[in-house]
């Protein structure tokens, strides 16, 4: 490795009762793509925020370009060179593109009442959309912007600096295999004008893909490093579990039965003008892919009544459904596991136990008074059949890892009875090992019965664990494929409209 522009040496911090990091050494070259790997937990932010000045750390020094610090301020590391993509967007709904990509660092234009220089926001902005392939304009109120979008929108913030080290935490989270492509094209460019990355994310092909090295922490500790010829998937699970996975399919215990839900000439909002058809069966997980803008998650809004349809039909076991609301959704037993857990899925400052309840108050009330310890019971088994970590029930939602948040929100329908679950995104933000436990779930939920609609935009996730695929173009199904089927060539050319031969 060449001479290191930053260094992290003997870094530790702890919080009551928590050792977060533990004497950790991490460094990196001008120029140079290191992949940051670990559970959640495993002290990965804990680590970017020292960096970033954002924590103290207890023990430890950070050195850049020669010099030394015990403690670095936001300002410092600013002043340094260092930009974060932060996996929570930090965006204002309220502002348009240019101003939350300039926010705080706006160009002033003008006399003794100086002005923001809108202009040169829209200007620069433009060349940041331009560079990133972005399908919207600085002028783009940020409340209209797709999950995706909006991390783009992040990303050309960090760029927008003048970066001598960019963190990257979860940055293709959101992002569809054409947009994932394009920022790891970006990030080979920053690379080779000097800029350093730090990429950290729980899809390990695409660190396979773009790192020089791997540096794995677990449980606060650096357990490895691996150079460039020594990355692989197995390789980097290895060291972040200890063990290694199973495959990510798990087959069904039985073969799929009847018919559970078929959709006739279905039309949404998002593309009046054309229509889905398919069916779901029972004890099948049905894999729905596509590009971000598809129409696959307005689907799903439909089908869960937060969005009416625009015509078509709706058959639960051979039931016509006219479905006005979630409420009609959650009745008929069909329950939605959203793509955003956090704005959609939980209330992030309630209970564990209440968010559980929240979908079925009146089986845990009595003469419209909550029964606590129904309540409790409930929540305490969910808690313990799906593995929820975490101390207690009495648990704040917020304070869980992305992993744990994702059970609470799946806990939430397995204490009723659920006939479809559709589950748009599952593992968006979750870590190796929580992955595998939710693809397990799915699997055990098919296998009693219940079918399973799983929109992803993962193509390692969706080839791997589906039974069977759907692939939408422009608001329709452009091709089914079987498991025979299953590659990302097939994927990809029905998802941008192709006949396969």
């Amino acid at each position: 490795m060449a001479a290191p522009f930053l260094e992290l040496s003997d870094i530790s911090k702890a919080y009551p009762g928590v050792v977060a990091l533990d004497n950790v050494n991490f460094a990196i070259a001008h120029g140079e793509v290191v992949g940051l790997v670990g559970e959640n937990g495993a002290g990965k932010s804990t680590l970017m925020k020292i960096l970033g000045g954002v924590v103290a750390p207890d023990h430890g020094m950070i050195r850049i370009s020669g010099t030394a610090h015990a403690v670095l301020t936001v300002a410092e590391a600013s002043r340094a060179g260092i930009a974060f993509v932060h996996q929570e967007l930090n965006l204002f709904d309220n502002l348009d593109v240019a101003a939350n990509v300039f926010i705080g660092r706006e160009p002033l234009k003008g006399g003794p009442f100086r002005l923001v220089d809108n202009r040169t926001t829209h200007l620069e902005t433009q060349k940041l959309l331009n560079l990133l392939g972005a399908d919207f304009t600085p002028a783009t109120s940020v409340a209209e912007l797709s999950l995706a979008q909006r991390q783009l929108v992040e990303i050309a913030k960090a760029l927008s600096l003048d970066a001598r080290v960019v963190i990257m935490d979860e940055p293709t989270s959101s992002l569809t295999v054409a947009e994932t492509t394009r920022l790891l094209k970006i990030i080979a460019d920053l690379k080779a004008s000097g800029v350093s990355i730090i990429f950290i994310s729980h899809r390990l092909h695409e660190v396979e893909r773009c790192a020089d090295r791997v540096i794995v922490l677990r449980d606060g500790r650096k357990v490895g490093e691996l150079d460039r010829d020594r990355i692989t998937h197995e390789a980097m699970i290895r060291l972040m579990i200890g063990r290694s996975l199973k495959s990510l399919y798990l087959p069904p215990a039985a073969p799929p039965r009847g018919d559970a839900l078929i959709l006739d000439e279905l039309r949404t909002a998002a593309f009046p003008h054309r229509s889905v058809s398919l069916t779901l069966r029972e004890g099948e997980i049905l894999g729905l892919a596509g590009l971000v803008g598809s129409g696959r998650t307005e689907l799903a809004r439909v089908l869960f009544g937060i969005d009416r349809k625009l015509g078509g039909d709706i058959r639960l076991h051979g039931k016509i459904l006219t479905i006005a609301s979630p409420r009609e959704a959650i009745d008929n037993g069909i329950f939605l596991v959203p793509e955003d857990r956090k704005r959609s899925g939980l209330l992030l400052d309630v209970l564990i136990s209440e968010n559980i309840s929240l979908p079925d108050l009146a089986a845990y009330s009595r003469n419209w008074l909550m029964q606590a310890v129904p309540e409790a019971e409930n929540a305490e088994h969910q808690r313990k059949q799906l593995n929820i970590r975490s101390r207690s029930i009495r648990t704040l939602a917020g304070t869980l890892s992305g992993g744990n948040q994702q059970k609470v929100v799946l806990a939430k329908w397995l204490s009723m009875a659920p006939k479809i679950i559709i589950f748009d995104e599952p593992t968006r933000g979750v870590d190796v090992g929580a992955k595998q436990e939710i693809y397990e779930l799915m699997r055990a939920l098919s296998d009693r019965g219940v079918a399973i609609l799983m929109i992803s935009s993962d193509m390692e996730e969706v080839i791997g664990v589906s039974d069977r695929m759907a692939v939408m173009h422009e608001g329709q199904i452009s091709g089914f494929l079987a498991r025979d089927r299953f590659s990302e060539d097939n994927v990809l050319k029905l998802a941008v409209g192709q006949r396969l031969q």
